[in-house]
């Protein structure tokens, strides 16, 4: 997940360190078994033998996988798991000080989409019906980790909570300095130093994804770090996204979904579906204020800290 996980605890009895501690112990042995770069993990052993035949898979694991399924289902490929050639291609380039060209790019996208996987809810495995098709999980395992995590804290008895990894994906309960839910900084997608706005997260799950930080430039051009599945081209429309969720997973697969999908599907999708809340954030025309679009999240729950003027 290459990020660093936190636990954040209000003040209280000593026994809650060595829960906190537990929990982050969780996550590391989720990306020993999630992680594609790790040639021992469960995921990448399913990479390697699934197009040979069915593969059975750790429960947990199988169930996430097929929510992710039903995800690049539900999102209309904007989220797809099976975008692993994809982002192997553009890490290569990358390191190479190139971009892709169209064949290379057309080529890959013969080896992604979410048919080509066959799961078998009986026997818990999944079968890929085509070699060269590769699961990754950077979409989707943050959020999933975080909700593990959340689960040994409550399950310890401990309902007052912010947990996040990278920043970027957070999952928070309970009361904070006595006030019900917990402050977080949504940044300014141009000054990341900045902040735009202030949540108060309560309950809930929250991922952010946006290109501000993770980008390359190549050719005089600059190419964000998120991918369209569909085109196998970086996304220029969007400049950041912050979804809300009752699950961090959902949360953290629909950020990036919602950065495909542009804003008046994300709209459509936060409309359907009445557990999902979005601040969308499209780039500003030249020498005007950048507007966020708010979709469904309290006015209580969010403060804006200035007016987004690009300067």
């Amino acid at each position: 997940m290459a990020c660093r996980f936190d636990v954040i605890l209000n003040p209280g009895a000593g026994d809650q360190i060595s829960v906190a501690s537990s929990a982050l112990d969780l996550v590391g042995a989720l990306e020993d078994q999630m992680s594609v770069y790790r040639p021992a993990s469960e995921l990448s052993r399913l990479n390697r033998e699934a197009a040979a035949g069915a593969v059975r898979v750790e429960p947990k694991l199988f169930d996430l996988l097929a929510r992710a399924r039903d995800l690049c289902l539900n999102t209309e490929g904007c989220f797809d798991p099976t975008s692993g050639p994809l982002i192997s291609l553009w890490q290569n380039c990358r390191k190479q000080g190139r971009i892709p060209d169209e064949g290379e790019i057309a080529e890959t996208l013969r080896r992604r989409g979410i048919e080509h996987l066959h799961f078998d809810r009986s026997r818990h495995s999944i079968k890929f019906d085509r070699p060269g098709v590769e699961l990754n999980l950077g979409g989707i395992g943050k959020g999933y980790a975080l909700d593990q995590a959340a689960a040994l804290l409550r399950g310890r008895g401990i309902h007052d909570y912010l947990i996040h990894g990278g920043h970027s994906s957070l999952l928070a309960e309970g009361e904070h300095a006595g006030q019900r839910g917990w402050p977080i900084g949504i940044r300014n997608p141009l000054f990341p130093k900045n902040r735009i706005a202030i949540l108060r997260l309560n309950d809930s799950a929250m991922s952010t994804s946006g290109c501000g930080v993770q980008s390359f430039r190549h050719g005089g051009r600059r190419y964000g770090h998120i991918l369209d599945p569909r085109s196998g081209w970086p996304v220029e429309s969007m400049l950041s996204v912050t979804v809300l969720a009752r699950t961090a997973a959902d949360a953290d697969a629909l950020s990036t979904a919602f950065f495909v999908m542009g804003v008046e599907k994300s709209q459509e999708y936060c409309h359907n579906n009445q557990n999902v809340m979005a601040l969308l954030i499209p780039p500003p025309c030249k020498g005007r204020k950048l507007e966020p679009i708010n979709c469904g999240i309290p006015d209580d729950w969010l403060a804006f800290t200035h007016d987004g003027t690009v300067v």
